[in-house]
Formats: C-alpha cells, sequence, structure tokens
C-alpha cells in the first residue's frame, strides 16, 4: 500500500467510523444471533490474492458489525464504561502511523519524554499528591491496565518487603496481600502471577452498610499473620469497587500501612477520573499515604483502550524491582542516568506510543472539558437513581458517589435475574449485575459520551414496564 493508496483507504475508514458513530443509537445494543454466527460466515483459509479495502468495509458491515456489543452505544450501561472519542482515535491512528517502539528513551525520545509529560499532566488534573510527580522521586507511567498496575505494584512490594531477596531467591510464600472481599479480581490473579497464590491474599471484610473496607478487620489481619510469622507485603485498597463503587477509607489504611511498614497501592480504575472534578477529589482523602495509585483514562476519561495511568511514589524501588539488562539494550543514554526507560517499569519489555492519544484527548477537550464529561455522567445517574426512589417497587441497594447506579425490585433473586433479562433483550439498552449482601443487584454505569437524559429515561420505562409485567399476579 503506497501513500496514496493509503490516502484513499484512510479516508474510507475514517468514514466508516464516523457513519458508525452517527448511527450507532439505532442500532441493538447487543447482537442476538447465536455463538458461531461470525465464526461460519468466513471463509476457513486466507485469501490467496489480495483485496481492496472496500471489500473489507463489507465484509465489516455484512458479517462483523451484527455481531458486536456496541460499547459505545449511548444505551450501553453495562459493566464500566470503556469509552474512545475522536480525538482519541486520532492519536492512536497517529501512533500506528509512525510505528515506534518506546521501550528506552533511545529508541524514541519523544515517546518516553511525552508520556513523562502526560503522566504529570494527569496528576496535576487529578491533584494527586506532589511524591507521584516526575519532578520527585516518583513518576507515572501508562500501563494497558488497571490489572497489570496492580501486578507491578505487587512486584515492587515484594522487593521491599524482602530487601530485594526475591529476585535472587525466589518467592517466599510466607508473603501476603490484603484487600477488600470487594477488591478486583486482578488482585488475586496478580498474587498468582507473582508467586504468592492465591492463599496469599487475605480478603478483609467490609463495612456491610458502605461496602467499604473495614480497618479493624485489616489490623486484625495483619496482627495474625505476623503473630504466624507470615510478611505482610502490600495492602490494595480501592477508590469505586466494581461491584458498588465504593470507597474503602485511605486515611485509616494508610495510617496502618505506614505503622507496619506495608505497601500500599491504590487501585481507582474507574472512580478516579472523577478526580478531575474538584468536588469529587473527596474520594481521594489519605492519598498521600499511597505507594503507588493507578487510574484507567480509558474508562471514564474519553481515551480508547487501552490506558492504565500508573504512578509511584518512589520510582527507584520499582525500577530495582523489575531491571534487568541485557548487553543489546545498554546504550550512553541510559547509563547516565540521566533519562527514563520505561521498559523498566512494566512486565513487558515493548510499548507503544499511547501518550500520543493522551496528548490529543487532554488537549482537545482541556480539564474543563473532561469535567464537563465527568459531571453529566453524575448527573445522569443521579436521575435515574430519582425514578428508582419514586418507584416502591424498587430499592437502591448502595450508594451512587459517582456515574454508578445499584438497584433492584423488592423481590426475589430470580425475579431481578428475569428483569435484567428481560430488559436486556429489548436490544435497546444493556446492563449487567452484581450481588450486594448476598442478593442479586442490577447495575446502571453511565460513562458514553453519547448518553443523554432520553437513554437514561428510556432505561427507566423498559425497567419499569418489565417489572409490572413481573409482578402483576
Amino acid at each position: 500500500m503506497n501513500p496514496d493508496e493509503f490516502r484513499r483507504a484512510g479516508h474510507a475508514v475514517i468514514d466508516w467510523i464516523a457513519d458508525y458513530w452517527a448511527t450507532l443509537e439505532h442500532r441493538p445494543v447487543t447482537p442476538a444471533d447465536p455463538p458461531g454466527t461470525v465464526a461460519s460466515a468466513l471463509p476457513a483459509t486466507p485469501p490467496t490474492a489480495g483485496e481492496p479495502v472496500g471489500a473489507v468495509l463489507a465484509d465489516l458491515d455484512a458479517i462483523v458489525v451484527p455481531g458486536l456489543t456496541h460499547w459505545q452505544h449511548p444505551s450501553f450501561f453495562g459493566y464500566f464504561p470503556a469509552n474512545t472519542s475522536g480525538p482519541s482515535l486520532l492519536g492512536d491512528l497517529v501512533s500506528s502511523g509512525l510505528g515506534v517502539q518506546g521501550m528506552l528513551w533511545t529508541t524514541s525520545p519523544a515517546c518516553t519524554e511525552l508520556e513523562t509529560v502526560m503522566m504529570d499532566w494527569l496528576a496535576e488534573l487529578l491533584d494527586l499528591p506532589p511524591r507521584f510527580r516526575s519532578t520527585g522521586s516518583g513518576g507515572g507511567v501508562i500501563q494497558d491496565s488497571a490489572s497489570s498496575a496492580t501486578l507491578v505494584a505487587t512486584l515492587a512490594a515484594l522487593h521491599r518487603a524482602s530487601g530485594g531477596r526475591w529476585r535472587a531467591a525466589g518467592i517466599d510464600r510466607r508473603y501476603r496481600a490484603y484487600t477488600s472481599v470487594h477488591g478486583h479480581s486482578s488482585i488475586e490473579k496478580a498474587a498468582r502471577i507473582a508467586g504468592l497464590g492465591s492463599d496469599g491474599v487475605r480478603p478483609i471484610e467490609a463495612d456491610p452498610e458502605t461496602q467499604a473496607l473495614r480497618p479493624a478487620a485489616l489490623r486484625a489481619a495483619i496482627e495474625a499473620d505476623l503473630a504466624a510469622g507470615e510478611i505482610p507485603a502490600i495492602v490494595v485498597a480501592t477508590i469505586g469497587t466494581t461491584s458498588t463503587t465504593a470507597v474503602d477509607p485511605l486515611p485509616e489504611i494508610g495510617a496502618i500501612c505506614a505503622e507496619y511498614g506495608i505497601w500500599l497501592h491504590v487501585d481507582a480504575a474507574y472512580a478516579g477520573a472523577a478526580a478531575v472534578c474538584p468536588e469529587l477529589r473527596w474520594s481521594h482523602a489519605g492519598l498521600e499515604y499511597a505507594d503507588s495509585y493507578c487510574f484507567d483514562p480509558h474508562k471514564w476519561l474519553l481515551t480508547g483502550f487501552d490506558c492504565d495511568a500508573f504512578w509511584v511514589a518512589d520510582r527507584g524501588e520499582l525500577i530495582e524491582a523489575l531491571t534487568v539488562l541485557p548487553e543489546f539494550l545498554r546504550n550512553a543514554a541510559s547509563e547516565s542516568g540521566a533519562v527514563i526507560d520505561y521498559r523498566d517499569w512494566q512486565v513487558p519489555l515493548g510499548r507503544r506510543f499511547r501518550a500520543l492519544k493522551l496528548w490529543f484527548v487532554l488537549r482537545w477537550y482541556g480539564a474543563e472539558g473532561l469535567r464537563a464529561h465527568v459531571r453529566s455522567g453524575v448527573a445522569l445517574a443521579a436521575r435515574f437513581a430519582d425514578r428508582l426512589r419514586a418507584d416502591d417497587r424498587f430499592e437502591l441497594a448502595a450508594a451512587h458517589p459517582f456515574s454508578l447506579v445499584c438497584f433492584r425490585l423488592r423481590a426475589d433473586d430470580d425475579t431481578n435475574a428475569e428483569l435484567l433479562a428481560r430488559v436486556n433483550g429489548t436490544g435497546r439498552v444493556h446492563l449487567t449485575h452484581t450481588r450486594v449482601a448476598g442478593r442479586y443487584t442490577l447495575r446502571l454505569a453511565v460513562g458514553s459520551p453519547q448518553t443523554a437524559e432520553r437513554h437514561v429515561d428510556e432505561a427507566w420505562d423498559l425497567l419499569a414496564a418489565a417489572a409490572g409485567d413481573l409482578l402483576t399476579p
């Protein structure tokens, strides 16, 4: 594909994406076809001769799009948002076109330096503690997801807890990690990968009212492990748990970690974006205790997947834990100590130029545009919650400080599961579920930049109508 061919094909692809976004609201949110439909429509063997882009786009319309769950749909309310935007897509396009590999500063200086500045910009937007800025002892790096950030934090915590011995001697299975019973599944996965095993994670009970980790229970677990000869290595606290967006009490948790010398990692994958709004920064109280912190711009900050922003208070500890330096990577810039080599801040060696899409997003929207987006999500969630409160058939299952609302019918689990199935079966909206206090609970998460009041109202109307059918004798 020469430059002229690329130009023509590129225009066609951009037009296709723009048309897709323009018509998205009128499509079913989820596909209705059975498993295997897409695979059976594709040839069993690759083409012998090349095909024009027009043919690929035609099959994209005919085969792929009908089999998609449309995460950018304004009525997609499932899980947490994973939304992109025009500026993000354009930044990714430039990144792909440049095709640089940013493992070392010297392999693409601009790739590294733009990322460092973008992470400082984000730290400023969220008003993170100064210790996370690159101008001090800490700094930020883009990971692919919060799961990788938790793994990296776990490895750095083990390095600290063992005095660096784990690198040479392997993992002592006596090291322990702690998190709320509502902590993300990636915490257990990180412990497994790091060699601690699932038994190495201590689930700490949560307050039944707030769903937040109980500091007294954390202290008791730490003291019991110490008495048994175990070694507390890391506590993972959450700002915005996956089920209900509960906020763990960081001031109390941080004080306990400081007392016992335990690494504190704060997972704010979804809710961290809310801190761009000053009125929502209450959720970050106590963050000055954290050794590491992450949130996902690819969830609620209009930046396409994958993009997790991860900071450490002491980059030296992280680099010591992860660095491996073969001869073929040695270079004068790295040995001078004057540059950052992000290969030492992550598990993979190679890395994409992800900072470009952040740069495009931050410059296009600015701080005020991003705040307007977050505030819109919060307001739409509050509007939906008000409709719930006004209907005695429903109840809120948890607080809704951000843009997620957890609710259920005042009925048994089977009835609530049927309610979700009927509403999702219309293809007009998509919600997901969790369990709160052991009970089946529906979740409505707002996040798409295209979501407006009419979409939230339609979700409510569908739920109310289905509830009427289910509760009618």
